[in-house]
C-alpha cells in the first residue's frame, strides 16, 4: 500500500505484513537458528558425487574452518577470496568466515588473471582459495603479497589443502564481537556506471534480506524442511547466494549442488532428487524450453520455478509452464547493492497471490520502494516509468573505499537508486521496462561498459571507442563496441574482438565492432548510449 512522507514521496510497501527481523544475530547464527529441528536432515548434496553433508556436519564443518583460518592468519574484519565454482568447500569457506567476523569477497573462477588480481588487490584478501587449475591465475601475486593459497582439490607445492582447514578443532573460534554493521560479504558490482566495486554487504543486512523472502507467518518465497532446491546457479553470484544458499540454511532444506550447468546432468539431478524448487536465469529457463530432452524426464516434483537477473519474456514463460505441470512461475527483481532483493513475486507466498505475466513482483517486507523522475528526483504516481528506488536494513553498507559512488547510489535520505526504469500498477505490482544506468546482463553475469572501454583505449589504433549491449536471444544481451581508428589504422573487427577477448572472461567479450567517426557524446564528455542503442536498432552496419 502507498504512503505519503513530510516530503509528499509516494512510498510503497509489500502487500504483506511487515515481520520481526532478529537483526542482531550475526548471520551463521540466524541461518542455524534453527538446526536442531533439522539436525540430521540433508542440507548440501554434491550433485558431483552424490557426497551427502547434514545439517550438524556443514555446522561443525563450518565452524572447524574458521578455526582453521584463524590458524593462518585471518583475524576478524580481515577478507578472503573464495574463487570457486559451486561445491561444499564454498559452503564451509563462506560460513567459515563468519563464524570469525571475517570478509569473503567473491570471484568468477573463469575470469582472467587479471581481474582476479583486480578484485584481489581491491578487496585486500589475505587468502585465496580456489580449484588446482586456477593457481597460475594468482601464484606470483600471492608470493609478491604474502597471501595463502588453499586448494580444494590437489594442492600443488607451496599451496595448503583446504582439509587442513577442517582438521582443526572447533571449540578454538576467537571470540570475537560481531556487530550487526558488520561486512560479511563483499560481491563485485558496477552498480550504475562505471568500473566493478566491491558491494559491502553486512550480517544485519544479509539477515533482513533473507528474513524478508523465507521468514514470517506467510513467507514471501514459501520454503520449508523437506523442500531440495537446485543450486546450479553460481554461488559468487549474490541472486545463488542469499536466495538459494542463505534461505536454503535459513529454513533447514536440502540445497543441491551443481556445479557446472549441463541441461542432461540438469534434468537428471531433478528427478533424482525430486528436486521441488527452481531458482533459475532467463538463459536456463531457455535452455528447458527448447531441449527436446526435457519429456524424457520426470518434473512432476518442482513446484516452484523463480526466475531473476534478467527480465523473462512472456513467450518463454507460457513454454516453460507446459514443462514443470506442478510449479508456479514467477519472477524476482534484485540489484547486488540493494541486498539484493527490491521485489518479489507473490505467487511464490504460503498463501499466493494471483500475479500478472512479466511482473517482478511486488516490493520486499520491512523495505520502502518508490519511482521517481530521473530528471527531477520527484516521487511519481502509480503507473508512470521512473527510476526505482528502495530503502530498508538490507541495503548495501556501501562500496569499499568508493566514497563518491556510494553518495552517488544511497541518497542522503538512504534510498538506492538502481538505475532502472520502471512503474508501480494499481495493484502493486512492479514493472521493469528499462535501464537508466549502462550495465550490460549477459546471462544475468554483469558486463561493465566503462571497464571494456578502458581495454579499448589501450589499443594503439584505437582513439576512441563506446561499449553498450545488443539484445540476443540466448544471453539475453551481449556487449558491442563501437570504435574509432586511430589516423591512418585499418583495425579489422576480428582483431579488435581478439585484442579485447585474451584479457576478459568469456561473458564480456565483444560481440560485434562497428567503426564510425566519432563518439556521440554530452557537452559534459558523457558517451550517449542512447543514440548508439539507437543505431543498433535501426540496423547499422559496418
Amino acid at each position: 500500500m502507498p504512503m505519503e512522507n513530510e516530503t509528499r514521496d509516494l512510498i510503497f510497501r509489500s502487500k504483506l505484513p511487515d515481520i520481526y527481523i532478529p537483526k542482531h544475530l550475526p548471520l551463521h547464527s540466524y541461518c542455524f537458528e534453527n538446526i536442531s529441528e533439522f539436525n540430521s536432515r540433508p542440507c548440501l548434496i554434491d550433485g558431483a558425487n552424490d557426497q551427502i553433508y547434514s545439517y550438524a556436519e556443514v555446522e561443525l564443518t563450518s565452524r572447524k574452518v574458521a578455526v582453521g583460518l584463524n590458524k593462518l592468519g585471518v583475524q576478524q574484519k580481515d577478507t578472503i577470496m573464495i574463487l570457486l565454482p559451486n561445491s561444499p568447500e564454498f559452503v564451509f569457506a563462506f560460513m567459515g568466515a563468519s563464524y570469525l567476523g571475517a570478509i569473503s569477497t567473491m570471484a568468477n573462477p573463469l575470469f582472467t588473471p587479471a581481474e582476479v588480481l583486480k578484485q584481489a588487490k581491491a578487496s585486500s584478501a589475505k587468502i585465496i582459495i580456489t580449484l588446482a587449475c586456477y593457481i597460475g591465475k594468482v601464484k606470483d601475486y600471492a608470493t609478491e603479497n604474502d597471501v595463502k593459497l588453499i586448494c580444494i582439490d590437489s594442492a600443488p607445492e607451496g599451496c595448503i589443502h583446504f582439509s587442513e582447514l577442517t582438521q582443526s578443532d572447533e571449540h578454538e573460534i576467537p571470540d570475537v564481537k560481531i556487530q550487526p554493521d558488520d561486512v560479511v560479504a563483499l560481491p563485485y558490482s558496477s552498480g550504475t556506471t562505471g568500473l566493478p566495486k566491491g558491494v559491502m554487504l553486512t550480517h544485519k543486512g544479509l539477515v533482513t534480506s533473507v528474513a524478508q523472502q523465507v521468514d514470517g507467518e506467510n513467507a514471501n518465497l514459501y520454503m520449508h524442511s523437506e523442500d531440495v532446491l537446485m543450486c546450479c546457479l553460481p554461488l559468487f553470484h549474490i541472486y545463488s547466494l542469499n536466495s538459494v544458499l542463505l534461505c536454503g540454511l535459513r529454513i533447514g532444506a536440502s540445497i543441491l549442488i551443481m556445479q557446472k550447468f549441463d541441461i542432461v546432468h540438469f534434468l537428471e539431478l531433478i528427478q533424482k532428487y525430486k528436486v521441488t524448487i527452481g531458482p533459475f536465469v532467463p538463459p536456463i529457463v531457455l535452455a528447458i524450453a527448447k531441449s527436446p530432452l526435457v519429456d524424457h524426464y520426470y518434473l512432476s516434483s518442482v513446484r516452484t520455478v523463480m526466475s531473476g537477473a534478467a527480465p523473462l519474456g512472456k513467450e518463454l514463460e507460457d513454454t516453460v509452464r507446459t514443462k514443470f505441470p506442478n510449479a508456479k512461475l514467477g519472477q524476482g527483481y534484485g540489484m547486488t547493492e540493494a541486498g539484493p532483493v527490491l521485489a518479489m513475486c507473490l505467487a511464490f507466498a504460503k498463501e499466493p497471490f494471483e500475479i500478472k505475466s512479466r511482473a517482478c513482483g511486488t516490493g520486499a517486507r520491512n523495505a520502502e520502494m518508490k519511482n521517481v523522475d530521473p530528471d527531477t528526483g520527484c516521487s511519481l504516481p502509480r503507473n508512470q516509468p521512473g527510476e526505482n528506488c528502495i530503502r530498508g536494513d538490507q541495503i548495501m553498507k556501501g562500496y569499499l573505499n568508493h566514497l563518491e559512488s556510494t553518495t552517488r547510489t544511497i541518497d542522503k535520505k538512504g534510498w538506492v537508486h538502481t538505475g532502472d526504469m520502471g512503474f508501480i500498477d494499481n495493484d502493486d505490482e512492479l514493472f521493469i521496462v528499462d535501464r537508466l544506468k549502462e550495465l550490460i546482463k549477459y546471462k544475468g553475469f554483469q558486463v561493465a561498459p566503462a571497464e571494456l572501454e578502458a581495454l579499448l583505449l589501450n589499443h594503439p589504433n584505437i582513439s576512441d571507442a563506446a561499449v553498450v549491449p545488443m539484445k540476443d536471444e540466448q544471453a539475453g544481451e551481449v556487449p558491442v563496441a563501437f570504435v574509432v581508428r586511430s589516423n591512418g589504422s585499418t583495425i579489422t573487427e576480428d582483431e579488435v574482438k581478439d585484442f579485447v577477448s585474451k584479457q576478459v572472461v568469456f561473458y564480456k567479450r565483444i560481440k560485434r565492432v562497428f567503426f564510425v567517426e566519432t563518439v556521440p557524446k554530452s557537452p559534459s564528455g558523457k558517451i550517449l548510449r542512447k543514440d548508439l542503442r539507437a543505431r543498433l536498432a535501426a540496423g547499422v552496419t559496418n
